[in-house]
């Protein structure tokens, strides 16, 4: 069973979806999803995020625009007709049916017959390493196991678009890691194109080769892990991709794409982002704050977390209130302490207004 050669890209030309005439759910956007690559739409509730993954589904029409899959224009298409498959959020699996049965249901209603059809189940069940599971009820198996099946049934109808709305969202921290990776190996192994929803960061940066982050039914920034969390266009994505701290500062000269900040008298250097001399916003990631330093910012730790692998400090001054985090779990510092901060080198970046 070769998945790869059905991999298609997807796109979206100008389209918006309105339920009803006074609510836009999804307004206007325009994406490109790759063929062969693992998308995620991230965004709070609300954001229009499962609305643009439906309409890919077919279970939304769009009120406008255009969408196409591969090379063929979908847009008015019922779900049964588009060569998709989607994994929900609870699984949606059959409690009287086998492992094996629960794969194979889709088949049976696609045209192959019954030895085909057991066949491209057993190694739908092989390729999420659940061999030898087959017999078993969906009872009988943890959460993850049961994603993973969910994740089965889809794969062997060999769809050109794999979709996935929150499906780690039911699974406790330990199991969300695993089967997120597991998610992703086979992605990359089958080389499928994958759109994935979910409102979780982390599993966002951990799964995607991009991003579309999204607010108020519109795209807010699309780019990979990296260009995301290291350069956010606006001070919504810096505090949505991870956390950030926003601190008001002074651009205080500019030298081509090099800017000098100053804030309370430290200073530091950094990208200018086509930004000019005078106020401006930076945002700096809690790792890349620099504690102990001198010269620096001065700052009171007002409160100290033990979190096992490292220590969290909240820390206040005249620039406000701002979260870091230290690696130093043997000497943690004490509320009331006073500081100096700073910034690492690479990190902290200029937010356009």
């Amino acid at each position: 069973m070769s998945l790869q050669s059905k991999a298609a890209p997807v796109r979206f030309e100008s389209v918006t979806k309105m339920f009803g005439k006074d609510v836009v759910a999804v307004d206007n956007i325009d994406l490109h999803v790759d063929a062969g690559k693992l998308v995620t739409l991230l965004g709070p509730s609300g954001c229009g995020k499962t609305t643009t993954l439906r309409m890919i589904a077919g279970l939304e029409m769009a009120t406008s625009g255009k969408i196409t899959i591969g090379d063929r224009d979908v847009t008015k298409l019922p779900a049964t007709d588009r060569d998709v498959s989607m994994v929900f959020q609870s699984y949606a699996l059959f409690p009287h049916m086998s492992v094996l049965e629960n794969v194979k249901y889709g088949l049976t209603f696609s045209g192959f017959g019954k030895d085909e059809a057991r066949s491209r189940a057993l190694h739908g069940l092989d390729l999420v390493g659940l061999k030898g599971f087959d017999n078993r009820l969906p009872s009988e198996l943890s959460g993850g196991q049961q994603q993973r099946v969910a994740v089965a049934r889809a794969l062997v109808l060999e769809p050109q678009v794999l979709l996935f709305d929150e499906p780690l969202s039911n699974l406790d921290a330990k199991l969300r890691r695993q089967v997120r990776e597991d998610i992703r190996a086979i992605q990359q192994d089958l080389g499928l194109t994958v759109v994935y929803v979910t409102h979780d960061q982390e599993e966002a940066l951990a799964v995607s080769d991009e991003i579309v982050v999204m607010r108020n039914a519109a795209i807010a920034q699309i780019g990979t892990p990296r260009q995301l969390y290291d350069a956010p266009n606006d001070r919504f994505v810096a505090d949505f991709i991870g956390e950030a701290n926003l601190l008001a500062c002074q651009i205080t000269s500019v030298d081509g794409e090099m800017a000098s900040i100053e804030i309370e008298g430290y200073r530091h250097t950094l990208s200018s982002r086509g930004m000019s001399e005078g106020p401006a916003t930076v945002a700096i990631r809690p790792s890349r704050l620099v504690i102990g330093i001198e010269q620096g910012i001065v700052a009171t730790v007002a409160k100290a977390t033990y979190v096992g692998v490292r220590m969290e400090y909240t820390l206040t001054g005249a620039f406000g209130q701002v979260f870091a985090v230290h690696d130093d779990v043997d000497a943690p510092l004490e509320p009331g302490t006073e500081v100096q901060m700073g910034f690492a080198e690479k990190g902290p970046v200029l937010l356009p207004e």
